[in-house]
Formats: structure tokens, C-alpha cells, sequence
């Protein structure tokens, strides 16, 4: 019998049968066993992009870590990135192999969020993506119907993309772009599809950044964009019974529910193969009236921010 500690793939694991945390409905040994199934699929989505994670460790509310800690091994590739916001460089991972997987996987790394561009093109993204975020209870199939949406203002723009779980509640719709796209090309083209998706049904879809004024329906994100990330096809989800954020044909998509996809599932799903790369087309150029219309349309954040601004004037004022 396997005891709670063992070396795998040169890395010494650790306190494998611990609860991974509250209501997983698994072990530490479940997570590395399911990474370990799937790395010849999850590596492709992780390779040379810097790694965020969401760790679980005991005794700790679950945080998202960035930068790496000081006892990260050597071996670990990383790459310095300038953080405007905090104005500090930080060190991010490169998961590139198996040994980088299985020791994130026993630092208690459960979601695995790589940025859009690669470490060496930082500026250059190389997917755009529209995240549909269906308001709470079991509204599984309201964004279904808005990744529909998308994939329809995607064909009306000379476009294809293909869609994946979120693994929470949602659908995220990701688009291959073509090089020689820049960040704010990019962000402009997803504010103009977003836009476009919502035109196309404004009763389903919104684009209104500020939760209240959504009135139940489904949030097409425009948001993650340039230095954004998105939690990578295959990873894990931080939520009971670990559910796996997995590909899922345009055809099949109204019919699964995203407790289909989880850690004990999905391995046999793969199976060896890789199903993400088999959905997603062939990198595309942004049509520049798409780039043009998205640049007329503000940035929700900031948007967001002063409307929040003027809202709270406004209370005080009346209050």
C-alpha cells in the first residue's frame, strides 16, 4: 500500500492523504494523481506562459500566489514580470514539465491560471477570450446560450473560437489570434465581440460590469485581456468534489453540466490525447473594423470605477 509520502518524478511528495480542504471530497493524493494522469494534456496549456495558482494549504483560507516562494526549488523555471499595480517585479513560474506539475501539485496548487501571451511576447497575446458569467443558482444553460451567442458574433466577424467549462458556472470561449496583434488590439477586438454578443440578445447577455445592473443575465467578460489571465483547460477548480475546467464540442455543449468534468472523470476522458487542440482553429487575423469598434467602446473596469464613483457622490448627496 502507497504510505503518505512517496517520490514521484523526483519530487518528494508530501502528507498525501490529508483532505485536500473543507468539502473537497479529496485527498492531496487525489490532486497529484490527477495531475500526474492528465500532464500531456494540462503541460501544453501551462508551457512558457507565467503560472498563477490558487493554493489550498491547511489551516489557510485559499489565496491566489503570483510571485515564488523563496524555497522554490532551482530547477523551477521563472521569469521576472514588472507589476504595474504594485510596482514590483515578480518572480512567475514556467510550468514547462512533469517535475514543475508534481511539485506545484504538492505545494497544494489546485487551479492553475496562465496569462494569454507567452513569457517571451509578453505584449503579444495569443488567444482572445469572452468568460460567460451566468448570475447565481443553477443557470448552467443560460451560459450555454451566451457562449452561443458568441460563437455567433464570432462568425458574423469572419471569426471561429472553441468553448471549455469554466469549471464553476460558466463557459469561457476562447479565440487563437494570428501574430502581429498587440495587447490593445486584442482587448479592443474581445470589448467589440462582447458588444456584438450582447446586441444579438440583450435579454440573455450583458456586458454591464457592475453586478446590480446585470438583472439576471448572463455577464459577457470582456476583461481578460492583455495581462489577464484564465484558469487553463484540464486545471482543477477549488470546489467541492474538484471539478475540471474541460473542452467541450460546440455540438455537445447544451447537453453536458460542468459536474461532469472532475478529477475522477476527466482522466478518462483524455486518455492520452488532448481534446482542447483538437477543437481549437487555426490562429486568425482581428478584421480591423472589429479592432476599431472595440476602440470606441470604453474598458469596463474603468468604466465600472467611475460609475461607482458618481453612484457614491450620488448617495451622498441625497443622503
Amino acid at each position: 500500500m502507497a504510505t503518505a509520502e512517496e517520490t514521484r518524478g523526483g519530487v518528494a511528495l508530501t502528507n498525501l492523504d490529508q483532505t485536500l480542504f473543507e468539502g473537497a471530497g479529496a485527498t492531496k493524493r487525489d490532486l497529484v494523481d490527477y495531475l500526474d494522469a492528465v500532464r500531456e494534456s494540462i503541460l501544453p496549456q501551462l508551457r512558457d506562459r507565467p503560472l498563477s495558482v490558487i493554493r489550498a494549504l491547511r489551516g489557510q483560507a485559499p489565496f491566489m500566489q503570483k510571485n515564488l516562494p523563496k524555497y522554490t526549488p532551482e530547477w523551477v523555471r521563472r521569469v521576472p514580470v514588472w507589476a504595474e499595480a504594485s510596482h514590483r517585479e515578480v518572480s512567475y513560474a514556467l510550468c514547462d514539465d512533469r517535475r514543475t506539475l508534481l511539485w506545484f501539485a504538492n505545494q497544494r496548487a489546485v487551479e492553475y491560471h496562465p496569462t494569454l501571451a507567452r513569457a517571451d511576447d509578453l505584449g503579444r497575446p495569443t488567444h482572445l477570450v469572452l468568460d460567460l458569467d451566468p448570475p447565481e443558482g443553477d443557470s448552467f444553460p443560460a451560459a450555454v446560450g451566451a457562449a452561443l451567442l458568441v460563437r455567433q458574433a464570432l462568425a458574423d466577424s469572419g471569426l471561429a473560437g472553441a468553448a471549455k467549462t469554466s469549471g464553476a458556472k460558466g463557459v469561457h470561449v476562447f479565440v487563437p489570434i494570428a501574430e502581429g496583434h498587440d495587447a490593445e488590439e486584442s482587448a479592443a477586438a474581445t470589448r467589440a465581440l462582447a458588444a456584438r454578443a450582447e446586441r444579438l440578445d440583450p435579454a440573455l447577455a450583458t456586458t454591464a460590469f457592475i453586478r446590480e445592473d446585470r438583472g439576471g443575465r448572463v455577464f459577457v467578460d470582456s476583461t481578460r485581456a492583455g495581462g489577464a489571465t484564465v484558469v487553463a483547460a484540464y486545471s482543477p477548480r477549488l470546489r467541492p468534489g474538484l471539478p475540471v475546467s474541460f473542452p467541450v464540442d460546440w455540438a455537445d455543449l447544451p447537453e453536458v453540466r460542468p459536474a461532469d468534468f472532475t478529477t475522477r472523470t476527466v482522466p478518462g476522458l483524455v486518455a492520452g490525447r488532448d481534446p482542447w487542440l483538437g477543437l481549437l482553429p487555426a490562429p486568425q487575423r482581428l478584421p480591423v473594423e472589429l479592432i476599431e469598434e472595440g476602440r470606441a467602446i470604453p474598458v469596463a473596469r474603468v468604466q465600472a470605477m467611475h460609475e461607482g464613483k458618481r453612484r457614491a457622490r450620488a448617495r451622498r448627496q441625497t443622503g
